[in-house]
């Protein structure tokens, strides 16, 4: 509760300040991006928060999303696909992602580091020789698929409220439920905090570990398409690149520790708005400069991991 506390009052006061420093932050067109993007990073922010609350690692997150992203329009537009068959196609591929994922790391014993920076590597090689490395997008057809991915929600247009915004609140609520109401969000943290004791308490710790890895590509596959609806162009050589930092960071700034056993969903949401907010202080305030965003996203994740560390030392001490 403490760290949901500590990023909400970051997150208010980086808002006031870009209010003060951005001339056209407050106007209706950049509101409604902010939460747009805050909606699009927060579903992968949601995904990587599962892994890393079992003490593991998803580094292959921007490549499903490059997946997803040129693959479904990929097998509408070239293979001649409906647009329900190759959403079905990318959910069924992304959920066995997840299960190869947890297989090597829980029955080959791999390190997760290791398991997905070789499948980010492997998943963007396979869409650039999938599209022959050439954009891809809806092209003409692209306000029906759009208004086919967003019929169902379209009422909140009337209220001026982005969709990928409200995907988010549904998934964060889903979520939220999974991890705090259910025997399966407890059995995460107890393998977070301590696998070997879960595995003795009677806790199937390699299921959990595969649950976890295959929400995460699921949610990273949803990710994807609704990066390619909002956009309608994704290039396989860069789309979705470095998504996972952010994913990664926003997780951390939410209260999840990197050492497992920890973390919060709400703090997920406001860490991943707290990102996009920097980012968009970065393209609004004269003298900050666009070319320095990397630089200033590692060092708020440096900050907040550094963080993490000196009060869990705390923690300890006091015990």
């Amino acid at each position: 509760m403490k760290k949901i506390k500590g990023i909400l009052i970051t997150l208010i006061v980086i808002y006031v300040a870009t209010a003060f420093l951005g001339e056209n932050f407050l106007g209706g067109y950049n509101q409604g991006k902010l939460l747009e993007r805050t909606g699009l990073y927060g579903l992968l922010g949601i995904g990587v928060a599962f892994v890393i609350i079992t003490g593991g690692i998803d580094l292959s997150i921007g490549s499903v999303v490059c997946l997803v992203g040129c693959g479904v329009p990929w097998l509408v537009m070239k293979q001649d696909w409906s647009p329900e068959a190759a959403v079905m196609m990318a959910i069924v591929v992304s959920m066995c992602i997840g299960l190869w994922h947890g297989f090597l790391i829980t029955k080959l014993k791999l390190q997760p580091f290791v398991v997905t920076l070789c499948s980010l590597l492997i998943y963007r090689g396979a869409t650039r020789g999938l599209a022959e490395d050439q954009s891809q997008g809806f092209g003409g057809d692209y306000e029906a698929f759009r208004s086919w991915g967003t019929e169902a929600i379209s009422v909140t247009s009337k209220f001026g409220i982005p969709y990928p915004f409200v995907i988010l609140i549904v998934v964060a609520a889903i979520a939220w439920v999974f991890l705090n109401k259910t025997i399966w969000g407890r059995y995460l943290i107890a393998l977070g905090n301590n696998e070997e004791a879960a595995r003795l308490s009677g806790i199937n710790t390699d299921r959990m570990v595969i649950l976890s890895y295959v929400i995460c590509s699921m949610l990273a596959a949803l990710g994807g398409l609704l990066f390619i609806l909002n956009g309608n162009s994704a290039q396989p050589s860069d789309f979705g690149n470095f998504y996972e930092l952010y994913a990664i960071a926003a997780a951390v700034l939410g209260g999840c520790s990197l050492r497992g056993g920890e973390g919060t969903i709400v703090g997920v949401v406001i860490g991943t708005a707290v990102m996009q907010l920097l980012k968009n202080m970065i393209n609004l305030v004269d003298w900050l400069k666009s070319h320095m965003e990397f630089l200033i996203v590692g060092v708020v994740l440096l900050v907040a991991v550094i963080a993490d560390e000196i009060i869990k030392q705390r923690v300890r001490r006091q015990r």
